[in-house]
Order: C-alpha cells, then structure tokens, then sequence
C-alpha cells in the first residue's frame, strides 16, 4: 500500500497516480497533503521542481471529489493563480492527468489569445480555473466570470506573484473572493516581507518549509566563470559546441548536453543571443515578453521534444516550467535579485537527476555573485576560460546583419505603398504621366525630396501641406502651379518657423464658400 492510499484519497485519483507511477510522496507533498485534507490554510517553502503542483492538487481534487455539485454559469470552485502563460498552462495540465478518472471540468485562461473563446468556455462554469491575474480581471470585468463560489484559492510562486508589480491585481482579486475559502501559498523562496504581506490573504496558516528559504538543489554542480561583457557571447557559443559534440560524453569538461537553458537579463538580449548561435549552426530559440503566444508554445513546445535543444529565455521561463532532462543551465547574465538565481538554476536536476550551472559574470556583475552566495551559503567554483579562446573566439561567424532601416518616405522601386494598389513604379501611368505624384515626388532632388521629408516629419500626423494639395489635383489633370508650395516652404524658413501655416479645408469642391470667413490654423 503506498503512502498516497493511505492518506485515503479517492480511488479515481490513486488510479491516476499509479498510471503516471507515482509511489513515493516529496517531502512538501508528504507535509502539505495532510493539513490540506484537514481544510487548514497553507504556506509552503520547497525548492523548486519538488513537487508542489500535486502537493496542491492532490487534496482539493479529493474534496471536490467528494462533494459533487452542478456547476454554477460563469463561475469555478477552485482557483489557481499563476505569474506566467507557460506554468499555469503546465499546471492545468498536469490536474488534468491527476483529475483523469474524475468528472471535473478543468479550464485554464491567459493572455496572448483571444478572450471570446476562453468566455464562451466558462458560459456553463467549470470546476477548476488556472489562470493569469490580468486576463482573469479582464474576464470578470466583461461579466464573463464571477469569483463568488470559490472554494479553494491557489496562489503559485507567491514571492514573484506579490511583488509590486502584482500586488494591485492580486488585492482586487482577493477582494472578490468568499470570505470563507481554503487558501495556499506555495513558493520557492519567500523573503521575510513577502510572508507579512501574505498574511493578508490567508487566515492562520500552516506553515510547511521542507528546505532553508532560498536553497539551491543539491544535485546541480554551480561554477562562476569571470569574464568581460563582450566576450560573453564566444564563450557561449564554444561551451554549447563542446556539449553538443557528438564525443561531449568523454570530451566535454562538464559533461554531455541534453538540453540547456541560457538565461539573459533583456528580451533584446535573449533575440541577439539566438542570432550568434544561429550563424554559428547551433539550434536554438527564444521565449520572452515580446514574442506572441504561438512564438513561445512553438518554442517550448519545441524545446521539450529535443527538436531545439537551446532555449534562451528571459527570466519568464525561470518560475515552475517543468522540462525533463535540461542538464545544463547558463546564466548569460547574473541576475541581480539573488532569489531569481534559485529559480534559475532550478529548472536542472529535477526528479532527482544531476545538474550543471555554469554562470558568466563581468566586472560588474560581482556584486550580485556575492549577494547570491550570500542567499544560498554555497560558494560558486571558478572556472577558467577553454584553452586558447580567443583563437576560438576570432574564428566564430559573424551573425547575418538585419536589413538596414529605409529612412522614413523613401521606399525601394517597386514596393507597394500603404493603401495603394500598385507598386510605385507604376502609378501615374496613363494619367499623364510626368505630372503624377509618384514622379513629382523624386523631382528637383534637395527641393522635392530633403525638403519634402523634413516638411513631412514635421507637422503633426494626419495634416496635408497645402503644396500636397496641389500635386494630388494635379494628378488628375488640374495643372496648377507648384512652385507655390515650394515658394511658401521658402518663407516659412526665411522667418525661423515661426509664422504659422495655414491649411485649407480638405473635401470635394464647393467646400471652400467660407473663404475669408473661416480658417483653421495649424
């Protein structure tokens, strides 16, 4: 009999435990589980990649379980909250194997997709929501969901969740909640004045700490190579050769790579590292902010098959993102809040498995080495640069240059402009061509094309110059004098920009009676 059919959880759940093969409980679901069964409110302080998910799942499926009730339009009875896309996407799916023999309906919401689908799913309820703070709050303000039945509240990686960019959203949820509900921190690391903040959100917890606050695993080897900024990106690059090498195993200084994680400070960052391991033929790919909801599912979805075995992820991928054998760990750049480290470096050996973090730190990154030292009490070993680097280093290719920016109102021949519907070689043909404004534009070099363009960056988005007025009619066989336009620029530059021009009104003709009357400036 297994430590789980002792607690008496619900035989749909011990079936779904045996199919995944669980047997053994983790320390934090050994002491969580039995308070949790109790309805005891919790905190819990584990390293990450310990198993807090089920420590959590595991006795709020079980009380569902055993209370079936229809479910209410638009609301849930079980709420996580979780800081990232990625991990309450990872939670979801893991309570939907735990919850496979059970008739619970579990719905996970967050943004970067559209809300109307994720609306029409919580039409009818379900029974367990994960979800992001801010597009749970869009869903409760379009009345597409209601918090009134909750029973149970979640809150994962509560250090990260209630920092100041979070604590708002999370007042305003807590607010909605019932007062009477069960509620659970769960976190790798909870600073002192995270944990007086959290008593505001739950009622006399149990405390549950089964490591000291901000321990790194056991198993991972941690090294600190120092090295300037600008020489980061060679070192990189030559340690994940050496990894990936088909000899790594009996070559490689710290091992053979299955998969590694590289972790940058800026979204930026995380792209030009790609583009430089790119041109040098080694796969990889990034996740961060910036990139759209598909771009970062493809990526990790990628990253967790072995298709790209180099993820360069800002530190949005560090919290709770769960991928089996990544053996290796780089921190392109130190973190310079010590806790993030311990999330860094966490996503290695889990379940048990071995470990590599190799960190690369510049004259100024010190500081946040001795401070992370500091936090987790382990002194990082020094690990010199590879023999001969910089002849390495000079043979890497360069990465291919993006496309250099056009400047503004120039466009290459045959490109299409905005709103048009022919390329601009060919538009004013058969209008009598030569009095186009395709070709009118390029006339006269500094008068009609400099000039021009200052005119255009200069006055306010949506306004015409009265000169434009004049080639547009022209256009269509109205011959009027140009040099008007051209002479009234003159002007306005003889008296320093300081006269101000005036517009005539736009729209067809007989729209100018007020003439004399009325004028707007501009």
């Amino acid at each position: 009999m297994s430590y789980f059919s002792e607690l008496g959880l619900a035989e749909p759940i011990l079936r779904a435990l045996e199919a995944k093969g669980y047997t053994d409980p983790s320390p934090i679901q050994r002491k969580a589980i039995p308070s949790l069964l109790e309805g005891r409110d919790l905190l819990g302080i584990a390293q990450t990649g310990t198993g807090k998910t089920a420590a959590f799942s595991l006795p709020s499926l079980h009380r569902l379980a055993g209370d079936p009730q229809p479910r209410k339009n638009a609301g849930c009875r079980m709420l996580v909250l979780s800081p990232t896309r990625e991990l309450a996407a990872q939670i979801a799916d893991n309570m939907r194997g735990y919850a496979k023999f059970l008739n619970l309906s579990i719905q996970c919401v967050f943004g970067g997709v559209p809300a109307g689908k994720q609306a029409r799913a919580l039409e009818r309820g379900t029974d367990i929501l994960v979800a992001t703070p801010g597009r749970l709050l869009d869903l409760i303000d379009s009345r597409a969901l209601t918090l009134r039945h909750v029973e149970i509240f979640v809150l994962d990686e509560a250090d990260q969740m209630m920092d100041l960019g979070f604590i708002v959203p999370l007042k305003r949820i807590a607010a909605l909640l019932p007062k009477q509900r069960q509620s659970l921190f769960f976190s790798a690391t909870m600073p002192q004045a995270i944990a007086e903040l959290g008593k505001q959100f739950i009622n006399n917890p149990v405390k549950v700490e089964v490591a000291p606050q901000s321990t790194t695993a056991e198993r991972v080897e941690q090294y600190a190579t120092f090295i300037n900024q600008a020489e980061k990106q060679a070192l990189l690059t030559i340690r994940l050769r050496e990894g990936l090498a088909p000899d790594a195993a009996e070559k490689a200084e710290h091992g053979a790579i299955d998969r590694a994680l590289v972790f940058t400070r800026t979204k930026h960052g995380a792209d030009r590292v790609v583009r430089h391991l790119t041109a040098a033929g080694i796969p990889a790919a990034a996740i961060h902010g910036n990139k759209s909801q598909a771009q970062r599912t493809a990526a990790l979805g990628g990253f967790r098959q072995g298709t790209v075995r180099i993820l360069v992820a800002t530190d949005i991928a560090a919290r709770g993102i769960d991928v089996s054998g990544v053996s290796h760990v780089y921190n392109f750049e130190i973190p310079n809040v010590p806790e993030q480290y311990v999330h860094r470096i966490g996503r290695t050996a889990r379940a048990g498995a071995d470990g590599v973090a190799i960190s690369f730190v510049a004259p100024d990154e010190k500081p946040y080495i001795r401070d992370i030292e500091r936090l987790t009490r382990v002194k990082l070993e020094a690990l010199p640069l590879p023999e001969d680097f910089q002849k390495q280093a000079a043979r890497l290719p360069a990465p291919s240059r993006k496309a250099p920016a056009q400047p503004q109102g120039e466009r290459r021949q045959g490109e299409r402009k905005p709103g048009s519907g022919k390329p601009r070689g060919q538009q004013g043909q058969g209008r009598g061509q030569g009095h186009g404004r395709d070709q009118e534009h390029g006339r006269g070099g500094q008068r009609g094309g400099q000039r021009g363009d200052e005119r255009r960056h200069d006055r306010p988005a949506g306004e015409r110059p009265q000169g434009e007025r004049y080639r547009h009619e022209a256009s269509h066989g109205e011959h009027r004098p140009e040099h008007r336009a051209d002479h009234r620029a003159d002007q306005g530059s003889e008296d320093g920009g300081d006269r101000k021009r005036r517009f005539r009104p736009r729209g067809p003709k007989g729209m100018g009676a007020h003439k004399n009357k009325v004028r707007r400036t501009g």
